[in-house]
């Protein structure tokens, strides 16, 4: 008797939209999700060295999603690259579900944080990079951030902390859709620059641009990548 297996799905970028359509609610905060896809997908298809099978190495590189109150792109990502199951996307923020309104680490295979508190993704990083330095690992850490999130007092430490410390295994993504209270255009990569680190403004769409800003790097400064999209 023959058995036959079946194999597993291949995802292309161009799943997302269907993916993230299965999310249903009235929380779903479409812009900070959709804002976010360009940036997610070539982080998982093209630069990131983790996936299902080496989740849990200590060498892992980190992605950490600051932006968390818009997790649908996040979550559409993570199935596309065999995180876990599309089934489980149709049931989200449901009774019993894992995939709540901010993603849960507990709960999400291939979450690193729990996140959706704007200001603490950041942090959060910085001390992950000092960390993964002190144990002599060369690994990536790489963390989302939102333009409106850049009001948190906390990124302001972050970020002058980092570019201190030389954190040049620190990648921060500012994805800006003119969300943030106080915009004015221009403003966040000199921002990081001032602070010591290695800043690039890209399209948030172009996925070839994003992949030169996000595979670059430069010896003793932490890296920031703006990525610009459509106004909120």
């Amino acid at each position: 008797m023959t058995t036959t297996t079946t194999a597993p799905r291949t995802y292309t970028y161009d799943d997302l939209d269907r993916l993230m359509s299965l999310m249903t609610g009235d929380e779903k905060h479409d812009a900070a999700a959709t804002s976010t896809r360009d940036v997610l997908w070539v982080l998982y298809d093209r630069v990131l060295d983790v996936s299902p099978a080496t989740v849990e190495d200590t060498d892992r590189d980190r992605f950490y999603l600051s932006k968390g109150h818009g997790p649908m792109a996040y979550y559409a990502t993570l199935v596309a690259k065999g995180f876990f199951p599309e089934a489980w996307l149709a049931d989200w923020a449901s009774y019993d579900s894992p995939l709540g309104y901010h993603p849960d680490r507990v709960l999400v295979p291939g979450v690193e944080i729990s996140s959706g508190s704007l200001g603490h993704g950041l942090p959060l990083a910085v001390g992950t990079a000092l960390g993964l330095r002190a144990q002599g690992l060369a690994s990536r850490v790489v963390v989302l951030v939102g333009d409106a999130e850049l009001d948190e007092g906390s990124n302001a430490e972050a970020v002058a902390l980092a570019g201190a410390l030389h954190l040049d295994r620190l990648t921060a993504v500012v994805v800006d859709n003119a969300s943030t209270s106080y915009h004015r255009p221009h403003v966040i990569a000199p921002r990081f620059a001032h602070e010591g680190w290695d800043a690039a403004v890209v399209d948030g769409r172009d996925h070839d641009a994003l992949t030169a800003a996000l595979t670059r790097t430069s010896p003793g400064r932490p890296t920031v990548v703006v990525a610009e999209v459509e106004a909120k």
